[in-house]
């Protein structure tokens, strides 16, 4: 129920054109003011201002890394409420809609530059790698936090996603019946296949596959990784979701991706989305995606620190129980 000075407040920070075509678009994903400016076709410090009264009035969040300042709609308390309620008339409106195929438009011009990048450097990817803990030392983490108490009748499907040259797939092969990696990249998987070819890895496969909509059943795998992926992501919070999606009950999800960093040459240089992840917001989306957290480890390097997330599926009875209630 949302209290009544709320409301107020609310429906006066929404009650103007761009600022309800600003609550739209957050709606669909985070981005960046410039990215909203380029949609809108409006100045910078006029779509500042309807930002600052969005995020005053609780409607959107805003969270700054580095230079740049994202915006999403908000998660929690009666401003994300009502902002819900408010975006639900709003979906038919031919603004609204041409807003979302500029976004569209947006979102086709990031994936190109991560296309571009990866396609650039896929025979270097292990060395690119290279800037942050040793490779060997994050694996032997990765392991310890997906096997450790597993018991062995779940260990028969691993899915990496994101498996870029499949060798995470290498890594658990000796643990898991069957192993699938999946990646969007062609020349990715090309490297990946060679690699598990020459090593006779015949129970490990790839094929490509978006992470946001995995062409695989609900609850098929026993272990999800998702290793130096999600800072490349504009929607880490819906990957999250088709990870947990595919894992049966009591399977685990292992995340490994950057602490929080101030590093904004990986932007240009190595095409990264993100400057890396807090554990508080890691968590918040693994339980939104019906996960339990249960273990986090950070591996100091130079520059940039590992960190890694582990969760678990609930199990069918406490499934059960959330849809009852």
């Amino acid at each position: 129920m949302i209290k009544r000075a709320q409301l107020l407040v609310g429906l006066r920070s929404a009650a103007e054109p761009t600022r309800l075509r600003l609550l739209t678009l957050c709606a669909a994903g985070e981005l960046t003011v410039s990215e909203l400016t380029q949609i809108l076709g409006q100045s910078q410090p006029r779509v500042s201002r309807h930002l600052k009264l969005l995020t005053d009035a609780g409607l959107l969040e805003r969270f700054r890394e580095g230079s740049w300042t994202f915006y999403r709609l908000a998660a929690d308390g009666e401003g994300a409420e009502l902002a819900r309620h408010l975006i639900s008339f709003l979906n038919t409106d031919i603004e609204f809609r041409r807003d979302r195929d500029r976004f569209a438009n947006v979102k086709r011009s990031r994936a190109k530059v991560a296309a571009n990048y990866f396609r650039q450097n896929a025979a270097e990817w292990e060395t690119l790698r290279s800037l942050h803990v040793a490779e060997t030392d994050v694996e032997a983490a990765m392991l310890t936090l997906a096997l450790k108490g597993l018991p062995k009748g779940h260990r028969r499907n691993l899915l990496d996603i994101g498996t870029g040259t499949g060798r995470i797939l290498e890594v658990f092969s000796p643990h898991f019946e069957h192993t699938l990696g999946i990646d969007l990249s062609r020349e990715m998987l090309a490297i990946a296949r060679a690699r598990l070819e020459k090593v006779n890895l015949d129970h490990c496969q790839v094929r490509q596959a978006d992470m946001y909509q995995i062409p695989l059943m609900d609850r098929s795998f026993d272990l999800v990784t998702i290793h130096q992926v999600l800072h490349y992501a504009d929607r880490p919070a819906d990957a999250i979701r088709e990870a947990a999606r595919v894992l049966r009950p009591e399977g685990r999800l292992v995340i490994v991706d950057f602490a929080p960093h101030g590093h904004e040459a990986l932007r240009k240089a190595h095409a990264h989305r993100r400057l890396g992840f807090s554990n508080n917001e890691i968590q918040a989306w693994l339980k939104a995606a019906g996960l339990k957290p249960s273990l986090q480890k950070s591996l100091p390097g130079k520059p940039l620190t590992v960190a890694l997330w582990r969760a678990v599926a609930k199990s069918g009875a406490e499934a059960n129980e959330g849809r009852a209630a």
